[in-house]
């Protein structure tokens, strides 16, 4: 699967609102994931800060940086 645009002019880049989202990787490239939206959009998210990661696993993503690997219920950690 290849990564989408990130930070396109025109388009914007799916990241990089005010506030963090949550994101499903898709592939992994070395340090590197691929992640998708709920609607399908897909971006590469640095995941250095989150340890390492695995198909399926759900982050929260700011800038293209994932900041918390979020626990399979949903529901971050307190």
């Amino acid at each position: 699967m290849s990564f989408g645009e990130s930070c396109s002019a025109t388009e914007g880049c799916i990241t990089c609102g005010d506030t963090a989202i949550v994101l499903t990787v898709v592939s992994i490239d070395d340090a590197d994931a691929c992640c998708q939206d709920a609607t399908g959009r897909t971006e590469r998210v640095a995941t250095e800060l989150v340890g390492p990661v695995e198909i399926g696993d759900r982050l929260l993503v700011h800038a293209g940086v994932a900041i918390e690997l979020l626990p399979h219920d949903g529901v971050p950690e307190a």
